[in-house]
């Protein structure tokens, strides 16, 4: 069946995109993500069907079974997948010391990891009520504890234990906040990049 997927859908994935994303196109379950990503974004997780899905992919229905028997099935495993560097940076992070290199290094590493996931994010932040009700909010939320602990000294005064948080949600508001301000995506990172590590830095300085 995925063969068949193969060779009704091959065409799409000779497009002039960017390296990764013909990498996900030359992948028939990734293509499944990322189209069924596609259509939640444009008219919501709960309005779109697995049939839609298909139909966008011009395959069938029993194609797309294949690969995924449920939407959620879809979204877990994209969350699962471009999460995995979130996973991995946590894994990194619980072996290093809790110093001021560590914290800035990780704080990069996750700007990173959100820019590649953006757009799971994104359909995470408008699709709130949606995604309490999914597999995908208690992982996200055992994501956000994880990187609470490794950018957190425990021994810290409070407000340099929130500054580390803050610093966090800081690049979270930032993927979301500055998207519509007009300004060049990539200063935006740039700038909020620098204020997350302003904050872990000040955090560091307050315990020192």
């Amino acid at each position: 069946m995925g063969g068949t997927m193969e060779a009704r859908d091959g065409t799409d994935g000779r497009g002039g995109a960017d390296g990764a994303k013909q990498r996900r196109r030359g992948n028939t379950r990734q293509r499944i993500q990322d189209v069924a990503l596609e259509l939640f974004a444009e008219q919501g997780y709960e309005k779109t069907s697995l049939r839609e899905i298909a139909e966008r992919l011009d395959v069938t229905k029993a194609a797309l079974y294949y690969h995924f028997k449920t939407k959620e099935e879809i979204i877990v495993s994209l969350f699962e997948d471009l999460t995995k560097p979130i996973e991995d940076l946590i894994d990194w992070g619980r072996r290093q010391p809790h110093t001021l290199e560590t914290k800035k290094e990780i704080i990069r590493r996750y700007s990173d990891a959100l820019t590649a996931a953006s757009p799971l994010f994104r359909f995470m932040q408008e699709n709130q009520a949606t995604v309490r009700d999914l597999r995908i909010g208690q992982m996200f939320k055992n994501r956000m504890l994880g990187m609470r602990d490794i950018v957190v000294d425990p021994d810290a005064d409070l407000v340099d234990q929130v500054r580390c948080v803050s610093a966090l949600f800081t690049l979270h508001a930032g993927m979301f906040v500055m998207r519509d301000m007009g300004v060049d995506p990539e200063d935006a990172r740039g700038a909020v990049l620098e204020v997350a590590i302003d904050l872990v830095t000040q955090a560091q300085h307050g315990s020192g």
